[in-house]
C-alpha cells in the first residue's frame, strides 16, 4: 500500500458536548479535513465545520459498535491514503480514555502524518459548570480520573488506591459499576464523602443526582439518571451547594430591591 504524499491523520478533541466548547484550532481542522470519522459522544452540531467532508460514524450506541477497533484502524488509513486528510473526532479529549494514542500509532506505521488537537475533557469541564473544582484548597489538594470499566469489563483496580487517599475522585464510564465504586469507599470509613453524577454534561438535557458514598446509589436509583455520566468523589462537591447559597442570597436581595 503506497502512502498518498497529502494523507493525514488529525484527531481531534471535540470537547465534553456543548459545541461552543470546541477549541479555534479543531474548528480550523474540521474545515480542512476531507473525511471525518466521529463518535457518539461528538454533538452532531460539530460536523457543520466540515460541511463537505465525508462523515462516517463510527461510535457505538445502545452496547452496538457501528465498528470495531481494528475496523477503526483499518479504515483510518484506508481513508487518509485514498481521500488525504482524514480527522478522527472524539468526545472530550482523545488522549483520555479516547484510545487516541493507538490510533495515531496505527497510522504512523504506515508513513501517514498524524497531529493531534486537544479538547476539553468531561473530567474537568462536567463538574466545572456544575460549580464543582477538583481541586480546592483546604478540602483538596489532587485529583485522580479514573475508567469505572477496564478493557476485561472490570472494575479498575485504581478505584481502591483512590478511595485511601483525600483526592477528588473522577470516574468515567463507572455506572455499571456504581455500587462496587461506593463499596470501595465504605470500606475506607468514607460513608458521609459527598458525591455528584452528572449524566449528559454540558448539554442541554444535563442532569445531576447529589448525595454522598452512603446513599447515592439509592438517590441513582430514584432517577433516570444513567450514561454518559461522571461521578465526582469528594469534598470539592460542597462548593456546589455554597455557590447555590450564594446566588439565592443575590437573587433574594436583587427582589427586595425591586420598587413596585
Amino acid at each position: 500500500m503506497q502512502t498518498n504524499k497529502n494523507s493525514k491523520l488529525t484527531l481531534i478533541g471535540a470537547g465534553p458536548g456543548d459545541p461552543e466548547l470546541l477549541t479555534i484550532k479543531a474548528a480550523k481542522a474540521l474545515a480542512e479535513a476531507d473525511v471525518i470519522l466521529y463518535d457518539a459522544l461528538v454533538n452532531k452540531e460539530i460536523l457543520s465545520f466540515a460541511p463537505t467532508a465525508e462523515q462516517i460514524f463510527v461510535g457505538k450506541r445502545k452496547g452496538c459498535y457501528a465498528y470495531q477497533q481494528d475496523q477503526i484502524n483499518e479504515l483510518i488509513v484506508s481513508r487518509a491514503l485514498s481521500h488525504g486528510h482524514v480527522v478522527r473526532l472524539k468526545g472530550g479529549d482523545p488522549f483520555v480514555f479516547g484510545r487516541g494514542a493507538e490510533e495515531m500509532e496505527y497510522a504512523a506505521n504506515f508513513g501517514i502524518e498524524t497531529e493531534l488537537v486537544p479538547g476539553i475533557s468531561s473530567s474537568l469541564a462536567v463538574p466545572a459548570l456544575q460549580n464543582i473544582p477538583v481541586t480546592k484548597r483546604g478540602a483538596s489538594e489532587s485529583f485522580w480520573v479514573i475508567t469505572g470499566t477496564t478493557k476485561d469489563h472490570k472494575l479498575s483496580k485504581d478505584v481502591r488506591l483512590a478511595a485511601q487517599s483525600t483526592a477528588t475522585v473522577v470516574i468515567l464510564m463507572g455506572m455499571s459499576k456504581l455500587n462496587e465504586i461506593v463499596n470501595e469507599f465504605k470500606m475506607n470509613d468514607r460513608s458521609d464523602t459527598p458525591v455528584a453524577i452528572i449524566q449528559n454534561g454540558t448539554c442541554y438535557d444535563e442532569e445531576i443526582v447529589v448525595g454522598t458514598v452512603d446513599d447515592i446509589a439509592q438517590r441513582v436509583g430514584y432517577s433516570a439518571i444513567s450514561n454518559p455520566a461522571v461521578i465526582i468523589i469528594g469534598e470539592v462537591v460542597n462548593h456546589r451547594k455554597i455557590m447555590k447559597q450564594f446566588n439565592h442570597q443575590k437573587m433574594i436581595e436583587e427582589f427586595q430591591s425591586l420598587s413596585f
